[in-house]
C-alpha cells in the first residue's frame, strides 16, 4: 500500500540573507533548503550566530530574504506586501520568544486575549478562549496577575497560550527555554509537545538547548548559515 504523502507547511529553496556590519557583508544564510511538514515538532539547532534566528524571522515574514523562495501554508512570502505579511502572522503563525514579549500593563488573560482582539473576535468569545487556553497550560489561578507578578516559567506559559489561542497553523519558538531553569524548561517543553499532539499545530524551534534537541521529532542542524543535516525529510 502506497504511503500517503504529508503536506508541507513550510517550503524554502535557495534562501540567502546578508547583513552589513562595520561596512562588511555578513552572510547570515547561504542557500538554505528546507521543508517542514504539517504537524512536525522540529528544532533548528546551532551555535550563536549560526543563522537560526534569522531563518525563523524570514519564515515568520518579520524580515525579507535577499534571494530565494519561502512558501508558508502554500503562500509565497516574496509576493506579499507588508499588510499581507502582517495578516499572515496574525492569522496563521504564533510566536514564542525567549524574552516572553508580554505586555507589562496587561494581566495574563488580557495578554492572551490581545491576539483575538486584533482578529476582531467579540469580547465574550475572546475571554472564554483565553481562559480556556490558560487553563490548558496550568495557569487557571494566575489569570488576573500581571507579568511582573508571576515567575519566568509562568510568563513563558502565558506566551505559549497567547501563541496557541488563535489556532495558528505554525508556532515559531525562538530559544523559548533560554531564560528558564532546567526543571521549568523541561516542563514547558513537555507541555508544548502535548499541545502539538492534541492540536496538530506545527512547532518549529530555534535552539542550542539539549533538552529541546532531545524532544524534537526532527533535528535540523545549521552552521554558518548552511543546513548540515535534516533539511529535507525527517
Amino acid at each position: 500500500m502506497k504511503k500517503k504523502s504529508r503536506e508541507n507547511v513550510i517550503e524554502i529553496s535557495g534562501l540567502y540573507k546578508d547583513y552589513r556590519s562595520d561596512g562588511l557583508a555578513v552572510h547570515a544564510l547561504n542557500g538554505i533548503e528546507l521543508a517542514v511538514e504539517k504537524g512536525e515538532f522540529s528544532a533548528i539547532a546551532g551555535p550563536s550566530g549560526s543563522g537560526k534566528t534569522t531563518l525563523l524571522n524570514l519564515i515568520g515574514g518579520i524580515d525579507r530574504p535577499d534571494r530565494g523562495d519561502i512558501r508558508v501554508s502554500g503562500m509565497d512570502l516574496n509576493s506579499m506586501n507588508a499588510r499581507e505579511l502582517s495578516e499572515l502572522r496574525l492569522n496563521r503563525i504564533g510566536f514564542i520568544f525567549q524574552a516572553y514579549n508580554l505586555i507589562p500593563v496587561l494581566t495574563a488573560v488580557e495578554n492572551v486575549e490581545y491576539v483575538l482582539l486584533l482578529q476582531g473576535v467579540d469580547k465574550t468569545e475572546r475571554r472564554e478562549r483565553a481562559e480556556e487556553m490558560l487553563c490548558s497550560v496550568g495557569l487557571e489561578n494566575e489569570m488576573k496577575r500581571r507579568p511582573s507578578e508571576i515567575s519566568g516559567g509562568q510568563q513563558q506559559r502565558v506566551a505559549v497560550a497567547r501563541a496557541m489561542v488563535s489556532n495558528p497553523e505554525i508556532i515559531l519558538a525562538d530559544e523559548p527555554t533560554a531564560n528558564l531553569d532546567q526543571k521549568t524548561g523541561s516542563a514547558l517543553l513537555d507541555l508544548m509537545k502535548k499541545l502539538n499532539k492534541e492540536s496538530g499545530v506545527t512547532f518549529l524551534f530555534s535552539t542550542h538547548d539539549q533538552m529541546v534537541m532531545k524532544r524534537a521529532g526532527r533535528l535540523i542542524k545549521i552552521s554558518d548559515g548552511k543546513i548540515l543535516k535534516g533539511g529535507r525529510g525527517s
